[in-house]
């Protein structure tokens, strides 16, 4: 069974904005500056969100491990 688009990208914002909320708490703890740290959290977020669904979508069209159920 394929995974239609749309879950696709639902699961990428889910994951990255909580994974982004992360990095901006990591480099606020070393640099304890906000500005740079939300400006590497907006670059960060971006980027891997489009990377991210570009895996997802590669992988969908990988039978293995799935069950057709």
């Amino acid at each position: 069974m394929k995974e239609k688009h749309k879950r696709t990208v639902a699961k990428t914002i889910s994951f990255r904005i909580v994974a982004s909320l992360l990095t901006i708490l990591i480099v606020f703890t070393f640099t304890k500056n906000a500005t740079i740290s939300i400006g590497i959290g907006i670059v960060e977020a971006i980027s891997k969100m489009i990377f991210y669904y570009i895996h997802e979508r590669i992988w969908d069209k990988v039978n293995w491990g799935k069950l057709n159920v």
